[in-house]
């Protein structure tokens, strides 16, 4: 039974994980329980494991991902860019912007114009290949990858302070699990 409060709404909920009705339950100004049912349209439905995990998938995906952003901000980078400017530097030869796409981790829908933004930042160059005129060619600069080394060790101290914890085993655990989770929607 939820920890009750003296007065106030109905605010702790308790729902039975069986077929059996949601109750609310209050302690009155007399200390004495008060319970009311909760209207089947107000109750949490209980989805499936599958379900469970999704929404356990997302909700650290965030949080992760805000530690990242943070840092990155300070560089007045996003997410985004940061992701591009790491596939280009394994690329110092340089990828067609099709082949960026495919390999971002977040899908931009408009590639170009972020293409944009960070060759007007110097981050990037871009140019037409030399074979086939339709298509660009875009790298890393001198100046996207000074500003990658400087943010290395940083990202770095982010992750290690949000996945530290669990450790070896069970980091390498959870990167097979998410990578076999992953071949299989792919």
């Amino acid at each position: 039974m939820p920890d009750l409060q003296s007065g106030g709404d109905f605010a702790s909920v308790y729902q039975l994980r069986c077929r059996e009705p949601a109750f609310a339950y209050r302690l009155n100004q007399f200390g004495r329980i008060q319970i009311k049912n909760i209207p089947q349209s107000q109750k949490r439905r209980l989805g499936s494991r599958e379900e469970a995990a999704f929404l356990e998938l997302l909700r650290t995906c965030d949080l992760l991902t805000r530690g990242v952003a943070q840092l990155l901000k300070t560089e007045d980078l996003s997410t985004t860019q940061y992701n591009v400017l790491r596939i280009l530097r394994g690329s110092p030869e340089g990828l067609p912007c099709g082949e960026i796409a495919s390999r971002m981790i977040t899908r931009d829908p408009d590639v170009t114009r972020l293409l944009d933004r960070m060759e007007n930042r110097g981050l990037i160059s871009r140019s037409r290949d030399n074979k086939d005129r339709r298509t660009v060619i875009a790298w890393i600069t001198p100046e996207g990858l000074k500003l990658l080394t400087r943010l290395d060790e940083p990202i770095q101290e982010v992750h290690r302070k949000q996945l530290g914890h669990l450790g070896s085993h069970r980091l390498s655990a959870l990167t097979e699990l998410l990578s076999v989770a992953r071949a299989q929607v792919g």
